[in-house]
């Protein structure tokens, strides 16, 4: 492992920054940022805003101009090698002629994995790697998920009293939190690549799906809206069916589609597992539609079926001060776990106030 000094890190802390600005915008890419250094100076900086736009890299050489010869380029991500919808990094790199690049992770994406650090290597320029690595890990988790597993990075979100209640017995649920928090859930929505929810949300609450903060910079991209309709019980009066962007109906019986697809809908056949929609085959289906992060917004069933299925990969719980008693509807429904063996473990990750309400983020843990 190669070392680095606390200014290297300084300055791959300030590249990490600069990648984030991409993340409501540069989906389904990765968010990458590049700082270039000479002389202990930053002479150009830059991150990867949109997908058909320059990359980060491009962006820094830009800023930079002749002062990028002999620079050192910090670069959370290995820069990619091949032509995709722009031109490659790192001949761009070669040819501004940096005299070394420190790279946070190698990039998994096959056309890339290794071969960018291999062409700056082929060109006499020393490449040292890992510097921040689990931090750009974290940075890019839907992107690398995608990747690696075939499958989106999974974010459950779930609104709650402080007893664990999302609503009344009757359904009754708005508002449980508060506007802050609410605020707080439309910054979640605008950066993921698609809203899941079930037929029985859609059925009783009608919900839109969609990013509706002005104040974030989404350059008009809205995420897929994603349904679990076993049946096709989606009705054609649904507000998100009229709405901008993708509405797409997982079914296990397409024999009345066509009323769907004259609608605008995508619907989608997928097989029957656990007595349930197959969960994982919707997945599969959201990340070859380029979906790097999936957002859940359902009832308990949905969220429990996930939880079980071990498929949740992280949940964003906001929790109100108040109680709502027992005669309410519980966060998760999931299968009768008799052991204290059976739970399913959490590492919290981050924790704090939203307003008057408590966000609690979790990661699952083995």
């Amino acid at each position: 492992m190669a070392e680095f000094s606390a200014a290297e890190s300084a300055f791959m802390a300030r590249a990490l920054r600069l990648a984030e600005r991409g993340v409501y915008t540069a989906h389904p890419n990765p968010m990458v940022g590049c700082v270039l250094v000479r002389d202990g100076e930053i002479v150009g900086e830059g991150w990867h805003e949109a997908a058909g736009e320059a990359h980060a890299e491009i962006n820094a050489l830009q800023a930079a101009g002749a002062k990028a010869r002999g620079a050192t380029a910090y670069l959370t991500l290995e820069p990619c090698s091949h032509e995709g919808r722009t031109p490659p990094c790192a001949p761009a790199l070669i040819d501004a002629g940096i005299g070394e690049a420190v790279i946070a992770m190698e990039d998994p994406f096959p056309a890339v994995r290794g071969n960018g650090r291999a062409a700056l290597e082929a060109a006499g320029i020393a490449v040292r790697s890992g510097l921040m690595q689990e931090a750009a890990k974290v940075l890019n988790a839907g992107f690398l998920s995608r990747v690696q597993r075939g499958r989106p990075f999974v974010r459950v979100k779930v609104a709650s009293s402080l007893d664990g209640a999302i609503a009344m017995k009757s359904g009754e649920s708005q508002w449980i939190t508060g506007p802050e928090a609410r605020a707080d859930v439309q910054r979640l929505r605008a950066r993921s690549g698609a809203i899941l929810t079930g037929i029985g949300t859609v059925l009783a609450d009608d919900p839109a799906l969609n990013v509706r903060h002005e104040d974030l910079d989404t350059r008009g991209r809205q995420p897929i809206r994603a349904v679990l309709d076993s049946r096709l019980r989606m009705p054609l009066s649904a507000g998100m069916l009229g709405m901008p962007g993708t509405t797409v109906v997982y079914c296990t019986d397409d024999a009345g589609r066509q009323p769907l697809l004259d609608a605008g809908a995508h619907v989608v056949r997928v097989a029957r597992a656990a007595g349930v929609l197959d969960l994982q085959q919707v997945l599969t289906d959201l990340a070859d539609r380029e979906v790097n992060d999936v957002l859940v917004e359902a009832g308990p069933a949905v969220s429990g079926q996930l939880l079980a299925q071990r498929l949740a990969d992280e949940l964003v719980i906001y929790q109100a001060p108040h109680i709502m008693g027992s005669e309410t509807r519980p966060m998760f429904a999931t299968p009768a776990w008799m052991r204290l063996a059976d739970r399913q473990p959490l590492h919290i990750v981050d924790l704090r106030r939203v307003g008057s309400d408590i966000r609690i983020t979790a990661r699952m843990s083995d």
